[in-house]
């Protein structure tokens, strides 16, 4: 047993002044976060007035009394497209992995309280990244349908990956991963093929609208004279075109149903047990607050961090004599074993070399992998050239790009540069990977991006003979430094999808502990797969 010891002066006046920033960053999100829901809930009058419920009173109906529930990509979308302050984000759709009926599973949720539920660019990504979640890690996949479909207004950039969504969905189910719909509202055009390509659907009385072409645009078309509910009612889906396995009678009981067929999927019934039994750290996860240095520049010991997560703050680590920047070892999180890869500086060809080793070792005994981001990126210079940082850092890509046990990253500080690759970043494809308010990514620190631009622009103008125009120089570095700060905050990125949400350093024990779970099931679990998926005929 190797217990991490703590060098933190908790209460000190360095960390009340680290705790105050990170409590301000954290706000910030707080503050967008809260945005989107005011503006959901401002719908609820309608709503009543129909006899509906709103979107999120829908997931959380659907949801297992008092049980987790880890948001996905909640802020996708945030300045992008039609949003100006957060209130337009999340792509259209609320969504996480939480339990129905005892089952864990993904539920996404259209948010038709906002713009009719209507899906922009990022949403469409969105919903491609909930169904890889939902096939890797074998989840079954509750949707409550209620949305006017693509954004018209980028319709151009939503079409063919919405043929994407659907491709996926057929994927699924002959992949033997459950998919059910309850259509709570319209569902028109290329929508209704969402619910269609679904397993189980369940269909609302009065409120379900589920065809390829309203009435206008049916008359325009055909010339054809018909009503909504002939067209695509609720009871003509149930009754005659066998479209709807079910018909409820309003949203409470369409969702009653939906925990109704999850009741009887047999799916927790052939789930591995988890030995849950474990020690908490022996360190306050509050603690996390006041370690993160307010000035990024400042080093950041992140064994710090490790004994605040792990249990009993028992940390095994990997090669510790050999490079101190790159740090790698083993514990338990939740109980189960895992093998951390964490930065206290640039990574080096030596720490590359021991990484990709861990890694092995790693694979050879079934360890998931948890990558903890804290770095600037490979060592440069002429000593790191020589002791051969390209070859090293490429063989640690390829091995965090082969390796086949589960990945998970949290973007804790800085992620920069092959850096972020090397460290799993989203382009090296994690199981997971969830984001500090903090968090910085991006190609390189801003204040180095500035200086390089300058002094290239100087080396052309001293090239071609002029002087050096120090004005335009200076705005040229000042301007590019603004720039790419503003492309590497941890709401930036995850509005781009670059992660999967950001969290409260508070919470990464228990969203690991959660995920950890997550793909441990999947590992255990052995799906029926067809080779055309559940057809209705």
């Amino acid at each position: 047993m190797t217990i991490l010891q703590s060098e933190i002066a908790v209460g000190s006046e360095q960390y009340e002044a680290n705790k105050a920033a990170l409590l301000v960053q954290l706000e910030e999100v707080r503050v967008i976060q809260n945005k989107g829901l005011e503006k959901s809930y401002a719908a609820k009058p309608k709503f009543d007035k129909k006899g509906k419920i709103l979107p999120h009173e829908r997931v959380r109906l659907v949801l297992d009394a008092d049980s987790p529930f880890i948001e996905l990509c909640g802020l996708v979308g945030y300045n992008m497209h039609d949003d100006k302050d957060g209130s337009d984000a999340g792509g259209g759709i609320i969504a996480g992995i939480g339990f129905v009926s005892g089952v864990r599973c993904l539920v996404s949720a259209s948010n038709s309280a906002i713009k009719g539920g209507t899906i922009a660019p990022m949403g469409v990504q969105k919903t491609l990244r909930l169904q890889k979640i939902a096939l890797e890690q074998k989840l079954p996949m509750v949707t409550l349908a209620e949305s006017g479909g693509a954004n018209l207004n980028y319709a151009a950039e939503v079409f063919t990956s919405g043929g994407t969504t659907f491709a996926n969905q057929a994927r699924m189910s002959a992949a033997g991963i459950p998919q059910l719909s309850v259509v709570h509202g319209n569902a028109t055009a290329g929508g209704a093929y969402q619910p269609g390509l679904s397993d189980y659907v369940i269909t609302v009385r009065k409120q379900t609208e589920m065809l390829l072409a309203g009435p206008p645009l049916l008359l325009a078309a055909t010339g054809e004279i018909a009503t909504a509910e002939e067209l695509g009612g609720a009871e003509m889906h149930a009754q005659i075109a066998g479209t709807a396995e079910y018909l409820a009678e309003n949203d409470a009981d369409g969702i009653r149903i939906a925990r109704e067929v999850f009741e009887h999927l047999n799916w927790k019934e052939q789930t591995k047990t988890i030995d849950i039994r474990y020690k908490e750290p022996r360190y306050s996860a509050e603690e996390l607050l006041g370690i993160i240095p307010a000035d990024p520049k400042q080093p950041l010991n992140m064994k710090e961090v490790v004994a605040r997560l792990v249990d009993d703050s028992d940390f095994l680590e990997f090669k510790p004599e050999y490079d101190s920047h790159t740090v790698s070892g083993w514990a338990k999180l939740g109980g189960l074993n895992i093998g951390i890869i964490t930065n206290n500086g640039p990574i080096t060809p030596q720490g590359a070399a021991k990484t990709a080793q861990f890694i092995h070792l790693c694979e050879q005994t079934n360890r998931p992998l948890l990558f903890l981001h804290n770095t600037t990126g490979f060592m440069v210079g002429t000593d790191a050239e020589q002791n051969g940082i390209i070859k090293h850092g490429s063989k640690l890509i390829q091995a965090v790009a082969n390796a086949t046990v589960p990945k998970i990253s949290i973007v804790v500080a800085g992620s920069y540069g092959a850096g972020n690759y090397a460290m799993c970043g989203r382009s090296l494809s994690p199981d997971f990977i969830f984001a500090w308010p903090n968090s910085h990514v991006a190609v390189m620190g801003s204040a180095q991006a500035g200086k390089v631009l300058r002094i290239v622009a100087e080396g052309k103008q001293k090239a071609s003979g002029m002087e050096p125009n120090e004005q335009m120089l200076d705005f040229l570095e000042q301007s590019t430094a603004m720039k790419l700060e503003q492309q590497s905050t941890a709401l930036f990125n995850t509005a781009m999808l670059h992660d999967d949400g950001i969290i409260d350093p508070r919470d990464t024990r228990k969203v690991l502990i959660f995920l950890l779970q997550t793909v441990y099931e999947a590992e255990h679990r052995q799906l029926n797969s067809s080779k055309f998926g559940v057809s209705r005929f």
